[in-house]
């Protein structure tokens, strides 16, 4: 009997219907949080649900995916999980994650007991042997993924090679590549790296990766094209073994036709201090003038300008000054902190900022993905990471891919 693979199969099936999830649930007569289980990887459906799910896939004639063996990854810079997990419902076996942040290690190791996680600086892990660490040979991994941060150096000369960036975070991802040599690696990154010192850090970076052996292609995805109800671009760099190499062996997640906002994310509802940090009374009173939609233009001049001081005269169009979110649209970029004044994002409903949980919502986290630490650290955490389903589509890609090399 063919063992089914629910979480791909789901998600082909929702991409074929063109459905949500709670829009798929509604299909099935099961709660949300049924088919985001499923679809996650933490439960398989009932014997019920797959009797109808079984009819649903015969009704719109696809086959569901059949279990196959995982493949191996490796993440560095793994932070609270969101690229690693949406690696893991693409079909990713992590064989270790690499974090040093204390706070983001204790969240990885609280939802994914089983997982490898090592809490140290990569710098020291990068030393030692690493296919005696992670018991591989060279070669034989499938997968390095992770962002290290790469705006600390710059294009010094015609001979810039790994050795000339030796000591930045880049370094250690590159000797990863140059140890294990994946047949793929990910690398991910913000858009600002594509015009950081004029286009030539990021030159910089992919004749590293060619150094070490590697045909890159890259593209900015906005996380919004992917189900996601968040507007967040992020530059992804994929990198193919040059003796795996051929043409059209990988292909970017095509965009997807569902644009979830905010009034399909589950909002909370007057979050307690403990979830949600809150404005001050001063800020707050100017939040209750600004209407859903709307920012500092939208209310009397002269109350906005003693807010924003000396924002007042800058230059540009300053929109994200007392912006406040309607639930027609997606979030903005979800970041490290509710109080960043140039980067305002007040709920629609309530005067406040967003709750951590509905950060983590909006980055695709499942609710009973768990954060550790204090509040302010729940909240850079998230806002960290790497959104869940963006990175599932990718991984699906990155799947598609090794399975190619492997024919």
């Amino acid at each position: 009997m063919i063992q089914i693979d629910y979480p791909k199969s789901l998600h082909k099936l929702r991409r074929t219907l063109n459905v949500s999830q709670q829009q798929l649930a509604n299909i099935l007569n099961v709660s949300f949080s049924s088919v985001n289980r499923w679809e996650n990887g933490h439960y398989e459906p009932t014997i019920i649900a797959k009797v109808k799910l079984d009819e649903l896939f015969d009704q719109v004639k696809i086959k569901p995916i059949a279990k196959q063996e995982k493949y191996k990854s490796i993440e560095l810079f793994a932070g609270a999980g969101g690229l690693a997990l949406g690696l893991e419902q693409a079909g990713f076996d992590h064989i270790g994650l690499v974090e040093f942040e204390k706070n983001a290690v204790d969240t990885l190791k609280i939802n994914r007991p089983e997982w490898n996680v090592l809490l140290e600086d990569i710098r020291e892990v990068c030393e030692r042997d690493l296919e005696q660490e992670f018991n591989i040979k060279k070669g034989e991994l499938d997968l390095i993924s992770g962002g290290a941060p790469c705006q600390s150096f710059s294009y010094a000369g015609n001979r810039l090679g790994l050795e000339d960036v030796r000591g930045t975070m880049f370094y250690y991802y590159a000797t990863f590549l140059r140890k294990l040599q994946p047949k793929l690696f990910l690398f991910e990154n913000v858009r600002g790296l594509l015009s950081h010192d004029k286009g030539r850090t990021y030159k910089t970076i992919l004749d590293i990766f060619e150094e070490q052996g590697y045909i890159t292609l890259y593209e900015v995805l906005n996380a919004w094209d992917y189900s996601v109800p968040q507007k967040r671009e992020r530059l992804i760099t994929i990198g193919i073994r040059k003796d795996l190499f051929e043409e059209e062996i990988f292909e970017f997640p095509k965009k997807h036709k569902y644009k979830p906002t905010i009034k399909d994310v589950k909002l909370d509802v007057n979050p307690d201090k403990e979830h949600c940090q809150r404005y001050s009374k001063y800020k707050e009173e100017i939040f209750k003038l600004v209407p859903p939609g709307g920012y500092w233009r939208d209310i009397e001049p002269e109350i906005a300008k003693e807010y924003m001081k000396s924002c007042w005269d800058m230059g540009g169009g300053r929109t994200g000054i007392l912006r406040r979110l309607s639930l027609d649209e997606p979030s903005l970029t979800v970041l490290t902190s509710p109080f960043m004044k140039q980067t305002d994002r007040c709920h629609p409903l309530e005067v406040r900022p967003f709750s951590y949980r509905e950060n983590a919502r909006f980055q695709t986290f499942p609710d009973d993905w768990v954060f550790s630490g204090t509040l302010s650290s729940k909240y850079k955490q998230i806002g960290n990471a790497v959104p869940v389903n963006l990175a599932k589509e990718i991984g699906l890609e990155l799947i598609k891919t090794l399975e190619r090399i492997n024919e």
